[in-house]
Parts: structure tokens; C-alpha cells; sequence
């Protein structure tokens, strides 16, 4: 297993496949660098380096009791990034993972980062307040934390349905891909993940994406439950200087897995376009 060790102890998982210009894969929320198999693959066919870690206390990585914010996960792929001496990358985020994406770029990715992708992404920022009236309510946000910290097994069989929009009439429910949304996020640590609830709500990217001007490409499903589109993704691209918006009728936030042909066809278009 190829693991690094951050600055301050942590163990951070990760798979590096091929060779080619680097793709960096940033998974959601409490799942791990498998959430991205049918990605990896397709870009590794295509002659693409590909890489992905498993998020500080997600998957294969320590389960950390300290350090589980923005910050630090953005400063984490930074480490890895220079221990790969990964240059000319297009980095990728689903969900929370594009939070992560956009804040390294901005952070630390001058000179090494070449896209930027956000698909089914949090940014710019999640919660419902005076200057925020279109977005989720933090009762939704305390109700996910209540359920992580007492029912976390059946919580995580329960929330697929909504996710893969498989609680819509009418819909092909795969098990096999619910089961494996379960595995990943029952092998994170619950206090990383039960922390992780906070930063993918209440981390405000506003100034992350202002500050690019790389191009990026922001990617949502239009019937997404979990990350609602109007108040994500149509004001990261009005944010972003250099930025292309595709809202997908009728695909869920798990549409990297669900909708796999279609999202994998657009973001090699984006990266072979300019």
C-alpha cells in the first residue's frame, strides 16, 4: 500500500497509476479514493497519470482526532503533491472534495495546477443565513451530525437512496453500488467524519474561488439532493474568472458513479480544450 506521512504524523493513503500529465482525484464526503474507480480507469486508458488519496481519517488513512478541517486537508494534498513532484495537474473534486480542490489551488497550487474540475461540489458555501437565504438549513446539517454520531451504519445505508437519487419513481437501485458506498465510508474513523460534517457545511470558498484564474469546470446534477445546484454551482461559476458551467437535467450528487459515461466524456473534452 503506498502510503506518506504528513508533517504532523497522519498516514495519508493513496493509489498513482500510469503516466502522462497528472489527474488528482479529491473524494466526498465519507468515502475514499474507490468512489473514483470509474474515473481512474477511464483516464488511465487515455494516457493520463491518475492519482487519489484518502482524505485524513477517511478509508485506508489515520483516523485523526485533530486536524480534521479545510485547511489542513488542502495543506495535507499539498505535501503529497510535492513528495510526487506532481506539475501541470488537473485536480478534481466531487462534494466536499472540491472544496478541497478549489482551496488548494488557491492555497497552494500556484505553478502546479493546470484545471481545476468541481463536480456535484459545496462550494462556494452550504448553510442558510441573511446573506446566504438560498441555501440548506443548518438543522439538515445538525440532523446528518445526530445520525453520523449515533447511527452511523444504517445512517449510511440510509442516506444512498437520496444520494444516487435512487428514492425517485421509477429508478434502476443498484445494491452493489449502495454496498459499496457503505463499505468506504464505515472504514473512516466517525470523529474525522463527524467533524468532516462541519467543514463541508460551514467553510465558506467565496474568496478560494475568486482567487483562481485557472480555468475550471463546474459540474452539478440538477436533481442533486444532497447539494443543491442553485446555491453551489451556478455561484461558484459566477465567482470564478475563468470558469464553464454544464447543469446535468435530472442527475443526482453521485452522478461520477451513476452518470459515469457522461461526466468522464465532459471532463476529457475540458482538459483536451484548451
Amino acid at each position: 500500500m503506498n502510503k506518506f506521512t504528513v508533517k504532523d504524523g497522519t498516514e495519508i493513503y493513496f493509489k498513482d497509476l500510469g503516466t502522462g500529465q497528472p489527474i488528482f482525484f479529491h473524494h466526498g464526503w465519507p468515502l475514499t479514493s474507490d468512489d473514483w474507480d470509474a474515473q481512474m480507469m477511464f483516464f488511465l486508458e487515455k494516457g493520463f497519470r491518475v492519482i487519489a488519496h484518502d482524505r485524513r481519517g477517511h478509508g485506508r488513512s489515520t483516523q485523526t482526532f485533530k486536524g480534521n478541517d479545510m485547511d489542513t486537508y488542502a495543506a495535507d494534498v499539498a505535501e503529497l503533491v510535492e513528495f510526487l513532484d506532481l506539475k501541470n495537474t488537473i485536480h478534481i473534486g466531487h462534494s466536499t472534495g472540491g472544496g478541497e480542490a478549489i482551496r488548494y489551488a488557491a492555497k497552494f497550487g500556484k505553478d502546479r495546477v493546470a484545471k481545476v474540475v468541481l463536480v456535484s461540489a459545496i462550494t462556494p458555501y452550504m448553510i442558510q443565513n441573511e446573506n446566504n437565504p438560498d441555501g440548506v438549513p443548518l438543522a439538515v446539517f445538525d440532523d446528518i451530525r445526530f445520525n453520523t454520531k449515533h447511527h452511523r451504519a444504517q445512517f449510511y445505508q440510509d442516506i444512498t437512496f437520496p444520494f444516487f437519487g435512487y428514492n425517485r419513481e421509477g429508478a434502476d437501485v443498484k445494491k452493489g453500488i449502495q454496498d459499496n458506498w457503505w463499505r468506504q465510508g464505515m472504514m473512516g474513523g466517525i470523529k474525522a467524519q463527524y467533524d468532516c460534517i462541519k467543514v463541508f457545511s460551514e467553510t465558506d470558498f467565496t474568496d478560494d474561488l475568486k482567487t483562481v484564474d485557472i480555468p475550471v469546470l463546474v459540474l452539478h446534477g440538477d436533481d442533486d439532493q444532497i447539494v443543491p445546484y442553485a446555491t453551489t454551482a451556478v455561484k461558484a461559476a459566477e465567482l470564478l474568472k475563468n470558469g464553464k458551467l454544464i447543469i446535468y437535467p435530472g442527475f443526482p450528487h453521485g452522478m461520477p458513479t451513476t452518470e459515469a459515461e457522461t461526466i468522464n466524456k465532459d471532463i476529457l473534452e475540458f482538459i483536451n480544450s484548451y
